[in-house]
């Protein structure tokens, strides 16, 4: 794929897509694991922690294209990103952070880091998906998207609570990038090229409605659930007037 080429910005425009609609999270554990330390370090602590992020998803993200290159594997890759997908539409039961802020720079710079690798998992699949073996888009839709999501990240998330067509297109690219990954796996592609052209073009789109209408359809039926269970600090608040009555 050539630099400046449309299919190249098409991919870094999914690469980008993809750190902001998955990218919230971690946003929010660089605000929690720079809490605590003096005004004056905190741009230090996220500038070299997200220098450090980026440079171990790098990594990361070129294993995992040359693994994708194995039979099979990016079939594997598409069903893990259809479920990622999918599990973007279901309601949220809390935020379970549970990171502790640093005192220290390094402290905060290795906690950013580690969370980080943790965490993006669902990032690294997804942009190995669409960066179609590319290590040079990984690198710059990364170095695009990351400071997007760090520095505007109230922004962002605002615009996701405020507007949920936001989540759904999110959900729906990872869908179209599952379909287009399981079409192109070692063992898939003749067969499709040979017998079934149109499922170049229609894989991805059965992808994206599967995973639209599936994470619509869990969603539906797990509000009732998560509205009977009640939140869990209403419950809390309320056990001390049980054992008083």
């Amino acid at each position: 794929m050539e630099f400046g080429s449309p299919a190249f910005w098409v991919a870094v425009i999914q690469i980008i897509a993809i750190d902001i609609v998955l990218g919230g999270d971690n946003a929010v554990v660089i605000a929690l694991a720079s809490r605590r330390l003096a005004p004056q370090q905190r741009s230090q602590a996220i500038f070299w922690g997200v220098f450090g992020a980026i440079a171990l998803r790098v990594v990361l993200i070129f294993f995992a294209l040359q693994l994708l290159k194995v039979p099979y594997l990016k079939i594997v890759g598409g069903v893990l990103l259809l479920w990622i997908g999918i599990k973007l539409l279901l309601p949220h039961q809390g935020d379970g952070h549970e990171i502790d802020g640093s005192t220290s720079l390094a402290g905060a710079i290795k906690t950013i880091v580690v969370a980080d690798a943790v965490m993006s998992l669902d990032n690294v699949i997804a942009i190995a998906g669409a960066a179609k073996d590319s290590v040079l888009l990984v690198i710059f839709g990364l170095v695009v998207s990351v400071p997007i999501i760090v520095w505007c990240s109230k922004l962002v998330l605002m615009l996701m609570d405020r507007f949920p067509s936001v989540i759904m297109i999110g959900a729906g690219l990872l869908g179209w990038i599952a379909g287009d990954m399981a079409l192109s796996d070692v063992v898939t592609k003749d067969w499709v090229e040979a017998h079934a052209t149109w499922l170049s073009y229609g894989g991805p789109v059965l992808g994206a409605l599967f995973v639209i209408t599936v994470g619509k359809l869990f969603a539906a039926r797990a509000k009732p659930k998560l509205a009977g269970a009640g939140h869990p600090m209403d419950l809390a608040r309320d056990a001390p007037r049980k054992d008083k009555n």
